[in-house]
């Protein structure tokens, strides 16, 4: 019954974008081409100011705006997304600037030891990093603050901040056109949030390549790299910290695979926690939450594109989750490695070993609250979803081989139980059935 009701929230959201495309392109609106030094003057008129800092971002936007134009087919919708987006970004970064020449102290703050949660996507690393959360000592980027880093313009103190509540009323509207989404992905305020929010700001995210095709962009991503996203992304902590307070940061990504070089100059002192799953249940649920997540902005989705895309890149990054994993073996008490099963099957035992691997104090106060956590969100908050890999033009077994590396060095076959493992899990024959 409920997977009924979606398919025709599905149907009725997809016939609302057509027509609200169709009414917009009879009428001329949208479709004028957005261009990078309009929207930086636009986000200079609204701020008052025109001083950005010393991020260089100018190109990657440009980068962006041209790939948008040329390859992602946006609807009218998608260009009103894509100018909303692009403009709170280039606002939070006059902002985050203003607040530095009005604190220089700021720049003072130090970022000791953050944990990155690493590994393929759709492997419970989001799970993790909410049950994480509700340890009181540690410091989160929260969705809302990564949205909006400051106060609103007229807030005053002596008024309650809105910007949760605005998030909030935010996902709720754009859960009306994507109404499948929160069974594959909780999308909610008031929980932790990835790092590719953080890093989008200044234009330099893997996050754009999810929610819309473009390919250009990400080529020049990879070939300029990541060392200014990475240095971007530890001064927005400084700004965050500045607010709220010091604690341990836990932060989280896939993306950050692909990144670990500048991420390991931004934070030497870095600690990971790798989280591994058969990679055939990540193909499957990628590939669906990218079509679900593209759905919106688009005006025709290409499964099969989807799913080269998909295999491709993260056939790529377990090769480099390897890497990382042999590069850390000099130091084994900084990285800990857990399967997707072991955590899923027992969370607490699993927060329970990372913390002994980190030397950190496992407070009744968070005990209990992710005894509740867990107990008030069975799955982790997630609904029941079936989807096929062949739906996007992959064959299992050709998969299976191409992550056959991947599979052998953890050792995980299938999603067969794992034990947790403090250290780098040695090389091993896959199992009979990866």
């Amino acid at each position: 019954m409920l997977s009924s009701l979606k398919q025709h929230q599905t149907r009725l959201t997809a016939k609302f974008l057509r027509g609200v495309d169709l009414t917009a392109a009879s009428l001329g609106l949208f479709g004028k081409q957005l261009r990078a030094e309009a929207l930086i003057a636009a986000a200079c008129r609204r701020e008052g100011t025109t001083d950005f800092g010393e991020w260089t971002f100018r190109e990657p936007l440009e980068v962006l705006l041209r790939a948008y134009e040329q390859e992602s087919d946006l609807t009218a919708f998608g260009r009103i997304a894509v100018r909303f987006d692009m403009m709170r970004f280039l606002c939070n970064l006059l902002r985050l600037r203003e607040e530095e020449r009005k604190h220089p102290e700021i720049l003072d703050e130090e970022i000791k030891q953050p944990i990155f949660i690493l590994g393929l996507p759709r492997s419970g690393t989001t799970f993790l990093h909410n049950l994480l959360a509700q340890d009181p000592a540690n410091r989160f980027p929260w969705c809302w603050q990564t949205i909006y880093p400051y106060p609103l313009r007229g807030w005053r103190s002596s008024k309650k901040d809105r910007r949760s509540r605005i998030v909030a009323g935010q996902f709720k509207s754009f859960l009306r056109l994507v109404p499948e989404l929160p069974s594959l992905h909780p999308l909610e305020a008031n929980a932790a949030q990835e790092c590719i929010e953080i890093t989008g700001q200044v234009f330099r995210s893997l996050r754009f390549d999810t929610t819309h095709y473009v390919p250009s962009y990400e080529k020049w991503l990879d070939e300029a790299g990541h060392d200014e996203a990475y240095r971007f992304h530890k001064r927005f902590l400084q700004h965050l910290q500045h607010q709220s307070g010091s604690g341990n940061w836990v932060l989280k990504s896939p993306d950050h695979i692909f990144a670990l070089s500048a991420l390991a100059a931004a934070y030497p002192d870095a600690r990971y926690v790798f989280v591994h799953r058969d990679p055939l249940e990540v193909l499957a649920s990628v590939t669906r939450l990218t079509e679900i997540l593209r759905q919106p902005f688009t005006h025709q989705i290409d499964r099969s594109q989807i799913g080269q895309q998909v295999s491709r890149r993260w056939a790529q990054g377990a090769g480099l989750l390897i890497q990382a994993s042999k590069a850390l073996k000099s130091t084994p008490e900084r990285a800990f490695h857990m399967h997707y099963r072991t955590l899923t099957r027992s969370p607490e035992t699993a927060v329970q070993a990372i913390y002994e691997q980190f030397g950190l104090s496992l407070s009744r106060e968070f005990s209990e609250r992710l005894r509740g956590f867990v107990t008030n969100r069975p799955k982790g908050g997630y609904g029941q979803n079936v989807y096929r890999i062949e739906d996007y033009g992959l064959d299992p077994q050709v998969e299976r081989r191409r992550y056959r590396e991947y599979i052998a060095y953890f050792g995980i076959g299938s999603e067969a139980p794992a034990n947790l493992d403090r250290g780098v899990p040695p090389p091993r024959k896959a199992e009979a059935n990866a």
